[in-house]
């Protein structure tokens, strides 16, 4: 097939595309492909997931199960890697986590020996996760050399994914798609497919400057995020609410971006995804400091929080060891199920055996059954339980501390029946027995 041919047939989206890994990213993706009648096959290695989407159920709690539906008659989920022979575009949404502090690329490089005999020509290759510069051209495209010619006959890219669990805040087609290739027939091929998603698609010179740029927009993050966080302590020690000082520098229009303080950070992104650039640049003898440092604040930020918990027992006359916390939120943010990296499994790893109980309140990974094993497996480790909260249950507890401050919290009942309030999202006002930290 010629490539004008091929673009034709992509711009008429007379194209089936299979998507790997059907996680946060992965989904949200598929069922934007489904929505613009493109036949997109999911495909993953959890069986317990397949099976939800396969009876339309959604295994994430921001999606609704009707999106599962409605996107039924251009979507189909399988484990069978097979049917990626079918798929005129391949889109791998795979994670990339640290192994010792470095990049462990082992989910893609598995993934590429267990698929590429089922690669075909003029099929289109493209890499979603969050990866060093010159991960896509160093470790993918070395599967495809032997069989295929790049930029002719196969075609390469990369487009890194910009979702954020749980936030409605932006339409997924108002979300700009960064688009880069091989060279300038996988770029374009890329730009195409991504146009039939969102308003807008950006291209990128080449592919290490879109791998990048992700990982800029993540550092950004890491970095302010930390900043704020030491102000926080700062202002704490000085007795200012930090949350009050922020509400007055955001009244500036230009030149400051609000961040918000928390007990630390969580989630696959801003623990994980700057080292990849510290170690890449470790590689060419650049010491990244400001990766470095914004990382080491941020869990020094949970550390924090753990150091001034005791200091309000002591100061409330509580003993330790006699002493029963709920948590409220296991997450790493609020109103999403996702408990990766999340400070409050930190700060509970860190207390446990040192309180008399500790229990949690976490409504998104109760009804999510993809989560449950993973997360009753720490609950069950440290002998937590998952509650819901009624008036009778929180006066059970001599502390409450609210981690993830999901909306569906009940925070008047909360606030009126908790006995000491320990508040790290600035949900609730500061007054007697109430601590911001």
């Amino acid at each position: 097939m010629s490539f004008n041919k091929l673009i034709k047939k992509y711009k008429k989206k007379k194209i089936k595309i299979g998507i790997v890994g059907i996680g946060y990213v992965g989904l949200k993706l598929l069922l934007q492909f489904a929505k613009n009648k493109v036949q997109v096959l999911g495909f993953d290695n959890n069986l317990e997931k397949l099976n939800m989407l396969n009876k339309k159920i959604s295994p994430i709690s921001y999606i609704k199960n009707s999106e599962i539906k409605k996107t039924n008659n251009y979507s189909s989920y399988n484990a069978d890697y097979s049917k990626l022979k079918e798929c005129d575009a391949i889109i791998l949404c795979l994670p990339t986590p640290l192994k010792n502090q470095k990049p462990d690329l082992s989910h893609i490089i598995n993934t590429l020996k267990k698929i590429k005999k089922y690669f075909k020509k003029n099929q289109l290759l493209v890499l979603e996760s969050t990866t060093y510069p010159g991960t896509t051209e160093e470790k993918i495209k070395p599967f495809l050399d032997k069989k295929f010619l790049i930029g002719k006959n196969f075609f390469l890219g990369y487009s890194p994914e910009r979702e954020n669990p749980g936030d409605n805040s932006y339409a997924f087609k108002n979300i700009p798609k960064i688009c880069s290739g091989y060279s300038t027939k996988c770029t374009k091929l890329c730009l195409i497919l991504y146009q039939m998603i969102v308003d807008k698609t950006v291209a990128a010179k080449n592919i290490k400057e879109a791998e990048f740029s992700k990982l800029i927009e993540n550092i950004y993050r890491s970095v302010n995020i930390s900043m704020v966080n030491e102000m926080k302590m700062i202002s704490h020690k000085l007795n200012i609410d930090i949350n009050n000082v922020l509400n007055l520098a955001n009244t500036k229009p230009f030149g400051f971006a609000k961040f918000e303080p928390g007990p630390g950070i969580g989630g696959h992104c801003i623990p994980i995804d700057p080292y990849y650039l510290y170690w890449k640049a470790k590689q060419v003898n650049i010491d990244a400091k400001f990766i470095k440092l914004a990382g080491q604040t941020n869990e020094d930020t949970t550390n924090w929080v753990i150091k001034n918990f005791f200091k309000i027992l002591t100061k409330e006359k509580k003993i330790a060891k006699k002493t029963k916390l709920l948590i409220l939120g296991l997450a790493y943010k609020k109103n999403i199920e996702d408990t990766r990296e999340s400070a409050s499994k930190k700060i509970i790893t860190n207390l446990h055996g040192k309180l008399k109980k500790i229990d949690v309140s976490e409504p998104y990974i109760k009804t999510q059954n993809s989560v449950v094993s993973e997360n009753s497996i720490f609950l069950n480790k440290y002998k937590i339980n998952n509650i819901s909260i009624t008036k009778n249950i929180i006066q059970k507890y001599d502390v409450v501390m609210i981690l993830s401050d999901h909306d569906c919290f009940d925070y008047n009942l909360i606030k009126k029946e908790s006995k000491i309030l320990i508040d790290t999202r600035n949900r609730i006002e500061r007054k007697n027995r109430f601590y911001k930290l």
